[in-house]
């Protein structure tokens, strides 16, 4: 790998403006597992000025060649496919399998579907005698969280990339190893210099740096709620255009009509893959209470069975949270739970037993949740599943809603009708009824407070376009 305390700007690794060196923490060890460099606003105008002398050509660039890039980068990330898992694993604590079967996987298939939709995309449209045609927006700063690495940079660079847009990237700097054997799988696919930038460095500098740049043209955000309001308030002043994927807190309905070996095993494990680090996982269970004791018994014994440990063994289900700051916040929380009166029906304060070190948590599970209690409202972000009961279907969509945030919702049902007027009410922006096959065109993006616009297929393609309307182009 290339001196990761450098960046990659220009279709070069260079020294920053200001060395300053931080170390990147493996959270199963507290180890080192690696060092990056921290950039500074000076870093910043290097990239964007490397990205927008790159703009012209790259958006002049024809379908075919965009195409056929597109093909040289997923040859060129399948050939570094492993050594990105176990950067992966190294810098946020996936298990091995996790970051090889998804983390991973999903990056390839993203990039593969962002090149059928640019395959097949209308940039241009006769509506009687006025040409709607789609160009690209130009720079584009993209800032990406730490619990899935790739995968948040692969779904806003794909798409940008495919639309003719510049990039400058700051990925997390729990995170960054893998970004660093991204930009090497770019560079040897051909990507021209300048179009794809990468600096390190923390949201507070680097992240503020490129949200409030008057030469990057729109800001790509996903982060918590708290950081994307930052992020907003930052590009307000330049007027650019800001996307933003933020936090969730959904609610998964089990109606009294649901397959309870499906209903539950998949919300348990669901909740608590990436060791809960996902911004759709089903944290809230909304359950009928007259089937509360069965639920929270299934429950507790799937929790019993997940294996916490050395996240680089292959029995390992879950592997650490990804940091101290983490580790810290659900601990508290977990203790806010059992303050507030929640029965704790799995799991629990500290570690799991026999674990003297490393960030991991216990997967834990509360049951006699009250819609107001803190851990049935505010984003935890670890391994901790609120079980609440309902006593009819209306209180049950008055609680899956009454949240400020709007990403994901998940129904169960063995009458998929019933489960289609359920969804139908949920105010969020993807639902999954039923444990579906995954839809990796989907749009993803959140109502309320869980963002704004969409990623993926066709609707991420076009964040990242502006529409012209040329008058009298057609006689």
């Amino acid at each position: 790998m290339a001196d990761t305390t450098h960046f990659y700007i220009d279709g070069s690794w260079v020294a920053p403006v200001s060395p300053a060196i931080a170390d990147v923490i493996n959270p199963a060890t507290e180890e080192p597992a690696g060092r990056i460099g921290l950039g500074s606003a000076a870093d910043v105008d290097r990239a964007v000025a490397a990205a927008r002398r790159a703009f012209p050509a790259f958006s002049a660039t024809s379908r075919e060649e965009r195409l056929a890039l597109f093909t040289r980068i997923v040859e060129s990330f399948k050939a570094r496919r492993a050594d990105m898992a176990k950067a992966v694993t190294a810098e946020m604590g996936a298990p091995a399998w996790l970051a090889w079967e998804i983390q991973t996987a999903s990056s390839i298939i993203y990039f593969e579907d962002a090149a059928a939709v640019l395959r097949d995309f209308e940039f241009d449209t006769l509506k009687g005698n006025t040409l709607l045609t789609h160009e690209a927006i130009g720079v584009c700063g993209l800032i990406t969280p730490w619990n899935w690495p790739l995968n948040q940079i692969v779904t806003k660079l794909a798409p940008a990339l495919a639309a003719g847009c510049t990039v400058v990237l700051k990925p997390s700097e729990l995170s960054p190893l893998s970004a660093h054997i991204l930009a090497e799988v770019l560079h040897d696919a051909g990507v021209p210099k300048g179009v794809f930038n990468l600096v390190n460095g923390t949201g507070p500098v680097v992240g503020e740096a490129i949200a409030a740049h008057p030469d990057i043209d729109m800001v790509s955000f996903t982060g918590s709620t708290r950081a994307g309001v930052q992020v907003a308030k930052a590009a307000a002043d330049t007027v650019k255009r800001v996307h933003q994927e933020l936090g969730g807190k959904s609610a998964n309905i089990i109606l009294a009509d649901a397959d309870l070996d499906l209903a539950v095993t998949d919300g348990v494990n669901r909740c608590f893959i990436n060791s809960g680090q996902s911004c759709i996982a089903p944290t809230r269970m909304l359950v009928p209470r007259a089937l509360l004791p069965e639920i929270v018994e299934r429950a507790r014994a799937i929790a019993e069975t997940v294996v916490v440990g050395d996240p680089t063994l292959g029995e390992t289900g879950m592997g650490p949270v990804a940091g101290i700051a983490q580790f810290t916040k659900v601990q508290g929380m977990i203790e806010t739970g059992i303050a507030e009166g929640a029965t704790l029906v799995a799991g629990g304060p500290g570690r799991p037993d026999g674990i003297e070190s490393g960030y991991f948590v216990r997967p834990t599970i509360f049951a006699d949740v009250d819609p107001d209690m803190t851990i049935a409202r505010q984003e935890i972000f670890g391994p901790v599943l609120s079980i609440l009961a309902y006593d009819d279907e209306e209180e049950a969509i008055r609680i899956a809603n009454d949240s400020v945030y709007g990403l994901a919702g998940y129904v169960y049902s063995r009458d998929e009708e019933h489960a289609r007027r359920t969804a139908a009410r949920i105010r969020a922006g993807r639902i999954f009824i039923n444990n579906p096959p995954f839809d990796f065109n989907a749009p993803f993006g959140g109502y309320k407070q869980s963002g704004n616009g969409r990623e993926l297929g066709d609707h991420g393609m076009r964040e990242f376009l502006e529409v012209k309307a040329v008058l009298g182009y057609a006689r």
